[in-house]
């Protein structure tokens, strides 16, 4: 249990620094740690993690806008078809 503990602190470090989860999962593999005990190290972190994470409640907008080689905004007519 204490081994399992110290591998989901070992991720969670480690991801905050921008490591992937492969690169740390193979480096523990080699390092002589067991791959079902790395995998599910993995499974809590993710566990742990997506409970931290913030729950989105709206879709963001996105907004698109063409602009020139001066920086100024383009507005594109529709086509006579579309109008109605």
């Amino acid at each position: 249990m204490a081994d399992r503990r110290k591998l989901m602190e070992y991720f969670e470090k480690n991801l905050k620094k921008g490591y992937t989860i492969e690169s740390l999962k193979w480096s523990l593999i080699k390092q002589g740690y067991s791959r079902a005990s790395v995998d599910l190290a993995i499974e809590k972190v993710h566990e742990e993690m997506a409970k931290k994470a913030p729950v989105l409640k709206t879709k963001p907008i996105i907004v698109h806008e063409i602009f020139d080689e001066n920086d100024n905004p383009i507005k594109i007519k529709k086509p006579w078809w579309k109008i109605w």
